[in-house]
């Protein structure tokens, strides 16, 4: 007889790996919806512990890496990319912040600095289409402006 497995708002069993996908009890979380409401519940802390809000409740999640996936890129007006995130919101692309994880997809601080956002494979595509490489150095170009990307 399995021994059924309490859970409390600090242990949840909740977690999201480093692809952006809900686990609970080391079980997918397959289902469109709960999934859609979890992005759009998950709120990063000024302590950086993530927690997600549903209703009037809450709980810890753990993290592995990003807690938000980038999943989609939109040029803006000016020298900023605007990006939207899997919780429903947008923000503007700090590129000071961009940089690439172990497995070359993009990562960028989000939420004020408070959190890390991993770009979905598309979303890493729109960005790529806005790169441009000189003299062996890689840029982004936003409108006619060229920026140079540090330590690329």
């Amino acid at each position: 007889m399995v021994t059924p497995r309490w859970h409390t708002r600090e242990d949840s069993g909740l977690r999201i790996d480093r692809r952006g996908r809900w686990w609970h009890d080391d079980e997918p979380v397959e289902h469109p919806n709960i999934i859609e409401a979890f992005n759009r519940g998950l709120r990063v802390m000024d302590d950086g512990r993530y927690q997600l809000h549903f209703g009037n409740d809450w709980c810890f999640v753990t993290v592995e890496q990003c807690g938000f996936m980038v999943v989609a890129v939109d040029e803006a007006e000016g020298e900023r990319f605007s990006i939207r995130l899997s919780d429903r919101t947008a923000e503007w692309l700090d590129l000071a912040t961009l940089s690439k994880d172990d497995e070359g997809v993009l990562v960028a601080k989000v939420k004020e600095g408070k959190a890390l956002a991993r770009f979905s494979r598309e979303a890493q595509f729109q960005f790529a289409e806005h790169l441009e490489e000189t003299d062996g150095t890689l840029s982004v170009r936003i409108g006619e402006k060229l920026i140079a990307l540090p330590d690329w």
